[in-house]
């Protein structure tokens, strides 16, 4: 899966966890830019990537999220190991 598929499907589930079906979503996008993204939202946020891709993000790797990007290279890291 590529970085454009993985962020796609990173846009629909924050559209749908914000239910929001027009939020704007970059790879800039951060927690700061979206209205109602608290600490709950990120948890949600977090356990829906991680169904949804059928990966389990580290300690490490969720300290250093800074936006949607990051969290896009992750999922890819995660993906090209399980190849």
């Amino acid at each position: 899966m590529d970085h454009a598929a993985i962020m796609a499907k990173i846009t629909e589930l924050l559209r749908d966890i914000f239910d929001e079906p027009e939020l704007p979503v970059f790879r800039e996008t951060a927690a700061k830019d979206v209205e109602g993204w608290d600490s709950m939202k990120q948890v949600m946020i977090l356990l829906a990537v991680e169904e949804t891709f059928e990966i389990e993000l580290t300690t490490p790797e969720l300290d250093d999220l800074q936006n949607v990007g990051d969290l896009v290279v992750v999922v890819a890291n995660h993906i090209d190991a399980l190849r």
